[in-house]
């Protein structure tokens, strides 16, 4: 009965492990002076202007889809401060550290806390969007996927 109650989250948090194991296999080959180059010069978002931006803000978005969902039960929990690395083996583990908070997160969540219909129950984030947590975490797969082709365009073209 247990497993039945979890399918629906195993699957979500295994995507999105997914997901980052394959951001990570595509980061694997990029050299230090290539995380740090400015590769868009014309973005007006800083969090794409480089790959060490990208990287970072994916770690701190990780982090940030985890604290909205246990801030439903503690309104305490904080998430770490966002840190600039200087090589890929710094933000890959700090990647696989996120992997690992999302796991603790979702340990006492069952399919029935996914979806929520009630707007007043759902997590408003910081850029003005409302979502329950099944919408929150396929953002958050999403999120990876779009910058993990940003990142492979970048390394094509350049």
């Amino acid at each position: 009965m247990m497993l039945k109650r979890r399918n629906a989250v195993l699957a979500l948090v295994a995507e999105y492990e997914k997901v980052i194991r394959e951001l990570q296999a595509v980061i694997e080959n990029i050299s230090p002076t290539t995380l740090v180059a400015i590769l868009d010069e014309t973005t007006t978002n800083p969090d794409c202007k480089s790959i060490q931006a990208m990287l970072t803000h994916v770690v701190s978005a990780g982090y940030s889809y985890c604290i909205y969902i246990q801030n439903q039960k503690d309104p305490n929990a904080k998430k770490p401060d966002r840190k600039y690395h200087a090589s890929i083996s710094d933000y890959k583990k700090n990647l696989d550290a996120v992997i690992v908070f999302t796991q603790k997160t979702f340990e006492s969540i069952h399919d029935e806390e996914l979806e929520e219909y009630d707007n007043s129950k759902k997590i408003m984030t910081s850029w003005g969007q409302l979502y329950d947590i099944e919408q929150l975490m396929e953002h958050a797969i999403v999120h990876i996927l779009r910058h993990r082709r940003q990142i492979e365009n970048f390394k094509k073209n350049n």
